[in-house]
């Protein structure tokens, strides 16, 4: 018993020697450390090199871009704006980038132009671009991507100032809707209020952001909210025809009744 009890004592005393790993040192004593200065230089004059080869190739697009274009084109191009109806080597001279921003998906006479590295996405004038699609070598749409989502051009009139706070309007609506129909009521005031800023001639808006005071119980506030949405509307001018028009008709009706009920309330 002893003999086994010695046996262990010593496997034990064994595992707690330290282990010693016969490995090559990196630098010997007395070993200098090669310089790297020359390869740090020959990098950093190469890097120098592509950035001189990337300007020029922007430069030669530039110029290809500009000849024989139409004046609205040749305008988006020096703006550094994307517009409809540009070619493809206008599209890079409008974003100031070469192929090598882009990953490019041709399908007949369609081309699709991506972003193709995530971490450093194509933008113009107005903001980092999503997407391009090309018909017979002319844009026909393209895509930003803007804090609200994804916003579309596919008609001139959506790139103007305009163009832009309506589609801005819209999506922000959406959000409203979605955070209404939650019960988020706050979140959905926060929208519509942007709405009514950027599209300030919707009375739906008006209506809408009255609903929700309504149901937030601000009664005051909704009054005056529901006053507004009717002192724009020329009621005798309405005609209740199509899905529009009865969606308004019964928005009328509802703030008609609403009015009165808060009027007593708020005396």
């Amino acid at each position: 018993m002893n003999r086994y009890l010695m046996l262990g004592s010593l496997l034990a005393l064994v595992a707690c020697v330290p282990k010693k790993v016969d490995e090559q040192p990196i630098i010997e004593n007395n070993q200098r450390v090669p310089d790297a200065s020359a390869t740090v230089a020959e990098a950093s004059a190469q890097a120098e090199r592509d950035r001189a080869a990337a300007a020029d190739a922007r430069e030669d697009i530039q110029a290809e871009a500009l000849v024989d274009c139409a004046p609205e084109i040749c305008d988006a191009v020096v703006r550094g704006e994307l517009a409809i109806g540009m070619n493809e080597v206008q599209v890079l001279a409008a974003t100031r980038t070469t192929e090598d921003a882009w990953a490019i998906r041709k399908a007949g006479p369609s081309m699709v132009m991506a972003p193709g590295d995530e971490r450093v996405v194509p933008s113009d004038f107005v903001g980092n671009v999503a997407m391009v699609q090309l018909a017979d070598n002319r844009v026909s749409r393209y895509a930003y991507t803007e804090s609200q989502g994804v916003r579309m051009v596919d008609d001139p009139a959506d790139a103007t100032t305009e163009g832009r706070a309506a589609a801005l309007a819209e999506q922000l609506e959406r959000e409203g809707d979605e955070f209404a129909a939650r019960g988020d009521l706050d979140a959905a005031l926060d929208r519509y209020d942007r709405v009514s800023v950027l599209v300030p001639t919707d009375p739906m808006i008006d209506y809408k952001i009255a609903a929700v005071l309504d149901k937030a119980l601000r009664p005051y506030e909704a009054l005056i909210q529901y006053q507004l949405f009717l002192h724009r509307l020329n009621l005798e001018t309405i005609e209740a025809e199509g899905a529009a028009a009865a969606q308004l008709a019964e928005a009328i009706a509802l703030a008609q009744q609403r009015i009165v009920i808060l009027e007593r309330q708020t005396r």
